[in-house]
């Protein structure tokens, strides 16, 4: 019965330790993002050329639309090209888009990814650009996003990340996509830049000085998180990542749980992989170089997503709050086993994401959304044992299969 105990110990300690770690991480930067975020002073006054990437993989339901938004720009016309990257799209859509003044540039591949669609796409086209956004085929940009981008560029910055919002919120899945994406936003992008780190890379709705981008993407060959490992290899050289909170995208949220499940399964795989390829460089560039930028992203990456660590939180304060009521005998009194302690890093967890979730979001519509936290959690956990093999392959998410999608616009 000691050792039983003296195993069950060493396993709490270091769960606790894991866990109480990523609690006060997060609970850290939601503090800082709930101070004003002041970004430098306009070096430049110039406007810059710009290239919008729009790559995208059998996304005929949406992509017409996102041409359409994209040329509503208030930016000068002369001064941007919408670019199309076409893949495993219907000769119908292919027409239409030929149809308006963009360029479309058809691709194909035996396994399609998006950065061999970036890659093959910015060797055909000019290199006149000063400025490459990159796009999802869903995202709508608001109307004044590329006068922010460049604005963003006039303060000096070589890479920004702008504020991805949600396009809809039509399902409790949506809702819950949409307030996650909001945490990020203020934990990941806006408090990170107010206490001086980078902002977290999202895969859309950024930019980069064009033939810097370039240059990256060609050592960048990424089945899924393509992004990460971009961010990965910016922090790295020490290039930091600018946030725009005023410049604006709306992003198509998930609203099944079967695009949930395969969405999250693509992240999970990206974060595991890249935080195994990438931990001893980040524990060299901490200790030798002082890079804490680069160091803070991997350790971003150890951390467990948000709805796994409020499911684990809650399942280990109700086995402490059950083992000390029972009174187990091989359960030992002590601050690791107590239910204060866990139920206090699970309120604690709470209170954060209370902090950082926009005031919008506070209805009876998320109160409705909330019951279906258990199932996502599931979801994920679940998606945790399939995850052999899913960086091998690309995993395609359904967008447009919502009533709404693809019938609103932000600028309207």
């Amino acid at each position: 019965m000691n050792t039983l105990k003296l195993i069950i110990n060493i396993l709490e300690y270091i769960l606790a330790g894991y866990l109480g770690i990523t609690v006060v991480y997060n609970l850290i930067y939601a503090l800082a993002g709930l101070f004003t975020l002041r970004n430098r002073k306009a070096t430049e006054n110039r406007l810059r050329k710009i290239a919008v990437l729009i790559p995208g993989y059998k996304e005929d339901n949406v992509i017409l639309q996102t041409a359409k938004v994209s040329l509503q720009q208030d930016y000068p016309k002369e001064m941007y090209e919408v670019i199309v990257i076409a893949d495993s799209f219907s000769a119908g859509t292919l027409q239409k888009l030929s149809e308006m003044p963009i360029r479309v540039v058809e691709v194909a591949f035996e396994n399609s990814t998006k950065s061999k669609a970036l890659n093959k796409t910015m060797y055909q086209i000019p290199e006149d650009y000063d400025i490459a956004v990159i796009l999802d085929a869903d995202n709508l940009m608001a109307d004044d996003f590329l006068t922010k981008i460049n604005e963003g560029f006039n303060q000096g910055f070589r890479v920004i990340q702008g504020h991805r919002v949600a396009k809809n919120t039509d399902t409790s899945f949506a809702i819950l996509d949409a307030i996650s994406e909001e945490i990020n936003n203020h934990i990941f992008r806006k408090g990170h830049r107010v206490l001086g780190l980078s902002s977290a890379l999202i895969g859309s709705g950024m930019a980069f000085e064009y033939l810097f981008f370039k240059n990256m993407m060609a050592d960048i060959k990424a089945i899924g998180g393509f992004d990460k490992e971009l961010e990965l290899k910016l922090l790295r050289d020490r290039q930091t990542i600018g946030y725009l909170e005023n410049a604006l995208v709306y992003d198509e949220k998930t609203q099944k749980a079967d695009n949930f499940q395969r969405q999250r399964k693509r992240w999970l795989s990206a974060q595991f992989i890249y935080f195994s390829n990438y931990l001893g460089s980040g524990l060299k560039h901490l200790f030798l170089k002082g890079n804490i930028d680069f160091f803070d992203k991997v350790l971003q990456l150890a951390f467990l997503p948000r709805v796994l660590l409020l499911g684990v939180l809650f399942l280990c304060s109700a086995v402490s709050i059950g083992a000390n009521l029972l009174s187990l005998p091989f359960i030992e009194s002590n601050f690791v086993t107590s239910w204060l302690f866990w139920t206090g890093l699970f309120i604690v967890t709470g209170l954060t994401l209370l902090l950082s979730t926009p005031r919008q979001f506070f209805s009876y519509r998320t109160l409705k959304a909330i019951s279906s936290l258990p199932r996502a959690f599931l979801l994920m956990f679940g998606s945790l044992f399939k995850l052999k093999g899913a960086n091998k392959k690309f995993i395609h998410t359904v967008h447009g299969d919502h009533p709404e999608a693809g019938t609103t616009s932000p600028n309207k």
